[in-house]
Order: structure tokens, then sequence, then C-alpha cells
């Protein structure tokens, strides 16, 4: 018999990619196949590996997908041929996520499996808006009723007005589609119709709407508001509740469009939300390493012919280092050896490894670098410019005009897709999209042409029908170059080349 394979029942959380759990993000990046239901960030699924199999079996409101039984069957056959899968669930898999019938399926086949719990919506959500399901003297339980009724039918179960008795709070999932029975219902029960209620639409992520009303108006003021699933109401006195300090970022209510590889991007994200803003992640640079390749095996083992080593990114520096230790060298190689780097985040990875940079220009881009070069090495010395594919041919140039000897090698490629999560159809209202690399921009571009949007780009993304209505960011004069290569111009060109100087760029340009 082939070897079985593990079923992993993972809680996605509430949608904030970032309250989704360490085991279960190390899960997702090992597993061979990931089964998922309409998760509130598709973040998720940037998170596992480029050959894993994803398959949707998600249930949205009109739209039933799969059969509970049908999703059983898939788990039980993925398992079965050997495969790791991880069913991954929004919120928790055993809150309404139908996770024991799934467990009970496996059970049945004899399949192992193991359950990772997630942050549950019913809490999570509500404190999200700045309610708390549970407050001393107020509310001391909590109740978690799903709005959902079973076969599709349109009606709430006999005994619902049961819940109209309850004490405390009481939070409802799955029930937008059913808020004015719900509240007619609860009405009729006995709750009191001025008891605090609230909706809130997209908890925990960007687009967080929430309206507040007595539980009599709450259905006409949620229709007004146009609010959408995936939606959690909370009825009770904590429902009136706002325990949310509210700082208002210089970026607050701009929609940032990012690229770059997975560490960059997610320290941009960062540093744009917390001055306010709303991050969406357009495409995955991945960073596909040569250190095992002739050219760099041959520089490793030629390293004291050399005088100089040039870094000319992050990247650089810590491939350099991982290819050192894996062919057995150490840092005895590098004693003779002087460093160069193009800027301060260069220069603070190298510093990781033990080493401060002998030149770093005052300005952070290879024209500077290439002229710093010139003025320090000379007709004796030999560089090792270790970097990515397709570097600026200006560094080389330059130095060749000098007369300085050097060998670029290929270190790494960077290339790049379209991030799970992006949707270009629905990326209407971006007001910025950054590029921090001359790569970054052809990933860009050629996912739209994979995509289907190409050059029609501007209709995929423009809320005006044009890529020019959103504002073009790039790093540097370098990543400005490439943009104007594609056909449009950098609408922002960030004078220091870090994130910060991003960040600082667009917040500058928004008070424009």
């Amino acid at each position: 018999m082939d070897r079985l394979g593990c079923v992993y029942l993972v809680g996605a959380g509430p949608g904030d990619p970032g309250l989704m759990t360490l085991k279960g993000r190390e899960l997702l990046s090992l597993c061979d196949v990931v089964v998922y239901d309409h998760l509130a960030s598709e973040r998720f699924l940037d998170w596992v590996p480029e050959n894993c199999r994803k398959i949707y079996v998600g249930k949205q409101a009109g739209h039933h997908s799969m059969k509970q039984e049908e999703i059983n069957g898939i788990l039980v056959e993925l398992a079965l041929s050997g495969r790791t899968v991880v069913r991954l669930k929004g919120g928790d898999p055993f809150v309404f996520g139908r996770g024991g019938e799934e467990v009970l399926a496996l059970e049945k086949h004899g399949i192992p499996y193991e359950t990772v719990p997630g942050v549950t919506s019913a809490v999570a959500v509500p404190e999200s808006a700045g309610i708390p399901v549970t407050h001393r003297a107020v509310s001391r339980s909590f109740h978690v009723i799903t709005g959902h009724t079973q076969a599709g039918t349109e009606c709430l179960p006999p005994d619902f007005g049961v819940y109209g008795t309850l004490p405390g709070t009481l939070v409802f999932l799955m029930g937008l589609g059913q808020l004015p029975k719900i509240v007619q219902q609860l009405i009729d029960s006995g709750k009191s119709s001025d008891t605090p209620a609230a909706v809130i639409e997209n908890g925990t992520l960007p687009g967080e709407r929430v309206i507040r009303a007595p539980l009599a108006q709450i259905s006409s003021r949620v229709r007004e508001a146009g609010l959408g699933t995936p939606a959690v109401i909370v009825v009770g006195d904590t429902a009136a509740y706002e325990m949310k300090y509210r700082t208002e970022g210089p970026l607050a209510g701009k929609r940032v469009g990012i690229t770059g590889t997975e560490q960059f991007a997610g320290k941009l994200a960062a540093a744009l939300s917390e001055q306010g803003a709303q991050v969406s992640w357009l495409i995955n640079m991945k960073v596909e390493d040569h250190i095992d390749e002739a050219p760099m095996q041959t520089a490793y083992r030629n390293l004291s012919d050399y005088t100089w080593l040039v870094f000319t990114s992050a990247n650089g520096v810590r491939l350099f280092f991982q290819g050192l230790f894996k062919d057995g060298r150490d840092y005895r190689c590098l004693g003779h050896v002087k460093f160069a780097v193009i800027g301060d985040g260069t220069g603070r990875e190298l510093s990781g490894y033990g080493f401060n940079a002998d030149y770093m220009p005052d300005t952070y881009c290879a024209k500077a670098l290439a002229d710093g070069l010139v003025q320090v090495a000379g007709p004796g010395d030999r560089l090792l410019i270790a970097r990515s594919g397709g570097g600026s041919p200006v560094l080389t140039q330059t130095l060749l005009d000098a007369g300085i000897r050097f060998d670029d090698i290929v270190l790494y490629e960077v290339s790049g897709r379209q991030a799970s999560s992006f949707r270009p159809e629905q990326e209407m209202r971006l007001d910025y999209i950054t590029f921090a690399s001359a790569s970054g921009v052809r990933a860009f571009f050629d996912c739209m042409d994979k995509a289907g949007t190409g050059d029609t780009a501007n209709k995929a993304l423009g809320p005006a029908g044009s890529l020019k209505d959103i504002r073009l960011v790039c790093i540097g004069a370098v990543t400005a170059h490439e943009l104007e290569r594609q056909g449009y111009r950098a609408d922002i060109t960030a004078g220091q080349y870090h994130i910060e100087g991003l960040v600082q760029a667009i917040i500058k340009d928004s008070f424009v």
C-alpha cells in the first residue's frame, strides 16, 4: 500500500494574515495541496510552495460550489494518494467550519490528521471594531450563533426565538442575508428594540466598515450603507462600545499596491500600514540563487585573487555568504578583502555577518557606486561583483572605462508571479503602485500580460480606465528607467533608495 498522507485542518483566523498562527503558516509552506474555503484574505495562498496544488471548495452566499460530502471525499482521496494536505478554513476549523465532519471522514478511513486552531471571527472581528464580547457588569457571557440555516432554507429554525431571551452578547456568523428576520425574531421573543447592535464588514482587514444602531434600526442602516459579506452581527449592550484608539496616519484612506520579495515587501507593507495606508500585494518576487553554478563556484575557489567584494543588494550579501558556508569555507577566506555596498540597507545586511563596508556612496545608486569605486580602487585591484541577473550596466561600463578589473557574476535571479490575493478587476481604486527594483517592474508587466490584461493593465487597474490614474512610485532612477522602457513614467522617485525613502516620498506626494 502507498504511504498515507496527512491532513492538517488549519484555521486561517478572521482575515488579517497577521492573525494566523505561526504553526499554520509553517504548514502552508510545506504542503503538497491546499484545500481552501472562501477566505477574507487570499494572501494566505501566497505562502504555499510554488508547485502546491490549490483546490477551492468554498461556499459563498448564493454560490455553494461543492457539497460537504464531496469535500470530505477530496480530502480522503488526496491523503490516500500520499499527499500532505492543508485544509484551510476561515476562523477556526471547529467554529461553524464543519471541521468535525471532515475529521470523522478521515477517521473512518484511518487517515492521520491534526487540527490547528485559528482565531475565531466571533471574538476577533468585534474586538477589531472595538466591541468586547464580554465586559464585567455589562455582559458576563457571549453566545455564538450561526445565521446560516441548513439545506439553504430561507427561514430561521423554529426555536430561534430562544436567543432573544439569552443574557449577554449575541454574535451571529454568516447571517447577513437573514438580518431582517434575525432582528424581528429577537424583538418578537423579548429583546428590546433599543438594544445596541452592530454589523462589521471585512473585520480585521483594511476595508473594515462598522454600522452601529439600535436593534430595530440596524437592518435599514446596513442596507443604506451597502454592507456586504463577510460580516459579523453583534447584539447586546457591549455593541455600543468603541474601544479602539484611532490614529489617522498621513496615508489614511490611501490604497497602495506593492511589489517585491516577501522579505522586502513585508517590511514595506508594515511601514505603509503604520502610516495608515491600505496595502494590496500585487506581485510576489522570488529569489532563485545560482550559488551552485560554475561561475560562482569558480569565484569562491579564487577568492584570494579578489581585493574588493561589491554588493548591490541585501539579497546579494545574504546569498553570497550562504554559498560561502555551503562550500565549506568561512570568514578566513575574506581577511584580505575590502567591501563596497550600494546603500545602507545592503550595509546593514553585511554588518550582520560581522563586516563593515569600506565604501558606500552618499547616493544609493549604481552610478554613484561605480564613480566611488573608480576613486578608491586602482589598476592593481580586482573586484568581484556578485549580484542579480539584469543588473545595471552603468556599474560595469564605468569600471571598464576606468580600466579597473572585475568579474561580474550572476549570483541570483529575481522572478515574479501575480499574488494570489491580487485580482486586477477588483483593484479599481489603487492610489499608488510601488516598484522597488527594475526586475519588479518587469515582473509586474509580465504578470499583467499573462493575466490577459497586458497593455490593457490600464483597464484592469485604473479607476478611470487608465494606469496613469494611479501614481507610480519608484525606489530610484534605475527602476524609473525600466518603467519608462515599459511605456510609463514614474510619478514619484524616492530621494532615498530604501523603504523609509519610499514611504516618505508617498507621504510627501499625498499632501500635494
